[in-house]
């Protein structure tokens, strides 16, 4: 008697699978939201027109920096997270993968660098 093998070979790797990047897409976006809803009140209730030292006004302030920067961490990981998968879902050839991968982690790291210079005008 032979063994009959129906469909293809999976490696099941665990029910828990995908939740933690689901799990943190919602979580970034949801603070990236609320600092959208904090940065307009500021500017709704900043009187008059808003002009360049208005706008750095907004910013002046060490805790807004700080929140502005865990916002852009939340942003550079909501990206991660999302082009990694177009990348493993779309592109086969591993090599080319991991390229993608490493330019694709580089130049967010470089985006995080530039963050760091523009709020604290290193």
């Amino acid at each position: 008697m032979s063994s009959v093998n129906y469909g293809s070979k999976r490696i099941v790797t665990g029910a828990g699978y995908g939740f933690r990047d689901w799990l943190g897409q919602r979580v970034t976006a949801a603070l990236m939201a609320l600092f959208t809803v904090i940065l307009l009140a500021q500017v709704i209730f900043t009187s008059g027109p808003i002009g360049y030292e208005e706008w750095a006004g907004i910013f002046a302030s060490q805790w807004m920096k700080v929140l502005t920067f865990t916002v852009i961490l939340a942003l550079l990981f909501h990206v991660w997270v999302g082009v990694r998968d177009i990348w493993m879902d779309y592109i086969k050839p591993v090599g080319v993968r991991l390229v993608l991968h490493i330019a694709s982690l580089v130049w967010l790291l470089g985006c995080a660098g530039w963050a760091i210079q523009v709020l604290w005008r290193l």
